[in-house]
């Protein structure tokens, strides 16, 4: 199969001009996909400021494992996972982040207090966000 270059690059050219995270095109059985990685997109991040100072944050941090809408607690009303001062151990859900009708639960990926949650409940979330700090 031979690479078609410049349809490769009109797709590219797409996601540019339309803000677009991935573009998929087919023809017959031919079918092409081209993604970027919209987190390193410096434009993003720049209206993105609760991202840059999360940087300066000391302490172990937990990311979204994935794009979708965070949730502090396991259903509407109940306790919420962890707040500011929880001990937790490593393995221990955090938070919830849904995406597409799918609750996948974070867990925390070392032993520690919780010193900083940086989400609130039903805020959407980036791949590669932080979530919340452990000191």
């Amino acid at each position: 199969m031979k690479i078609d270059k410049k349809l490769i690059k009109e797709l590219k050219d797409y996601l540019e001009e339309f803000d677009l995270s991935e573009i998929e095109y087919q023809d017959g059985d031919r079918k092409i996909k081209v993604a970027r990685n919209k987190i390193a997109d410096s434009s993003l991040t720049a209206h993105k400021p609760s991202l840059t100072s999360v940087k300066e944050e000391s302490g172990t941090k937990i990311t979204s494992p994935i794009i979708g809408t965070a949730y502090l607690s396991p259903e509407p009303g109940a306790k919420k996972f962890v707040e500011v001062g929880s001990q937790i151990k490593k393995g221990q859900t955090v938070i919830i982040v849904e995406a597409m009708k799918t609750m996948n639960h974070v867990p925390s990926t070392a032993d520690g207090v919780v010193k900083k949650v940086l989400v609130q409940d039903g805020q959407a979330v980036e791949f590669g966000q932080t979530l919340l700090i452990l000191e």
